[in-house]
């Protein structure tokens, strides 16, 4: 048996939830368990190789979505082969993009979207192997220059 960590979303309307994923993210449904209500108790989706669950809110046990609690302390990152057509993809399918798709100093090329229920997505696309020093180092020029640029807007 080999370790995984799975997202478990709580999105307050599932089953549009999936479609929004479907048509985002390429996501293959690969099952859910509804209630005669409508209301799913669990599903799973695909994204390539990356396995998500989800289920609709159940405020009888406090299972509440982002939306229903004010937002989430929690984002997703999603890494594909490339960020820029899938961040305009999600954005056709209803995303709200908070960051647009630019090189970052530790050596990807990511975007921020918040999909229509409340979760964030750091879609991301590797364009750059780094060791963990030359990370270190590129994000201490990144902190002085930023120090350097509050200094002078405060003279």
């Amino acid at each position: 048996m080999t370790t995984t960590v799975v997202p478990y979303l709580c999105v307050k309307g599932a089953a549009a939830a999936i479609d929004f994923y479907k048509r985002a993210f390429g996501a293959n449904e690969v099952m859910r368990l509804t209630e005669p209500s409508g209301r799913i108790g669990h599903a799973e989706v695909r994204i390539n190789e990356a396995r998500i669950m989800l289920a609709d809110e159940f405020p009888e046990y406090d299972i509440l979505s982002p939306l229903s609690r004010g937002g989430s302390p929690a984002s997703i990152s999603l890494e594909v082969y490339d960020a820029d057509a899938v961040v305009a993809q999600a954005a056709k399918a209803g995303a709200t993009v908070l960051q647009k798709v630019a090189d970052q100093f530790y050596g990807d090329r990511s975007g921020k979207i918040r999909d229509p229920f409340g979760h964030t997505w750091q879609v991301s696309t590797r364009i750059e192997e780094l060791s963990a020093q030359e990370m270190q180092r590129r994000y201490d020029e990144i902190l002085k220059s930023s120090q350097q640029r509050r200094r002078e807007t405060m003279v």
